[in-house]
């Protein structure tokens, strides 16, 4: 909720309070004219008009009536405008409460959002370790087939520098032709 709608909401407040204050001064000092009026006419027997001008009477009656009209007017008035203040004011206390409990439930959503993205990441890992896995095992094998095909390319290019077949190479004896000898036919 925003400053200016809790400012907005406390001076409403205080204006409604002001005007239920001055309805219930309104209505204090009615009630005490009516009684300080009941007991001047009740304790003086002289305060009874004169029947001698009922012109007078009625003009008098009729002036009564008219205030009496204007202030059952105020006295309506004000209680449309506290009605109407009431009305405002629960709706503005409901807007409250409802963004208090929107306020709560983002703050709940806010401090569960780091567990969301852990899990989020740990799913989203998971094939990539596997992934990684399969092709460190790829690379292990991949090595050793280079190492085996390096292996016989080293052989093959040794013998292709000898020109043909190793041969033993035997010391040669010391003595002539006669040390060797030749397989008699039976």
């Amino acid at each position: 909720m925003s400053q200016f709608d809790t400012s907005n909401i406390q001076a409403l407040s205080t204006e409604v309070s002001q005007l239920r204050q001055e309805l219930q001064l309104r209505d204090q000092l009615v009630q005490q004219l009516s009684q300080e009026l009941f007991r001047l006419v009740k304790g003086n027997a002289n305060f009874m008009p004169q029947r001698s001008e009922p012109e007078l009477d009625l003009t008098q009656l009729q002036a009564l009536r008219e205030q009496l009209q204007a202030v059952e007017q105020q006295v309506a008035f004000y209680q449309e405008q506290i009605t109407a203040r009431d009305a405002e004011i629960y709706q503005l206390r409901q807007s409250v409460q409802e963004l208090t409990d929107r306020s709560r439930m983002l703050e709940q959503v806010v401090q569960e959002l780091p567990q969301i993205y852990r899990r989020k990441f740990e799913e989203r890992m998971g094939p990539v370790r596997e992934k990684v896995v399969t092709l460190q095992r790829e690379n292990r094998q991949l090595q050793a087939e280079l190492q085996s095909v390096s292996y016989r390319l080293a052989l093959k290019n040794r013998n292709a520098s000898h020109s043909g077949i190793d041969l033993p190479n035997f010391p040669r004896p010391a003595s002539g032709p006669s040390s060797i000898s030749t397989p008699q036919n039976a």
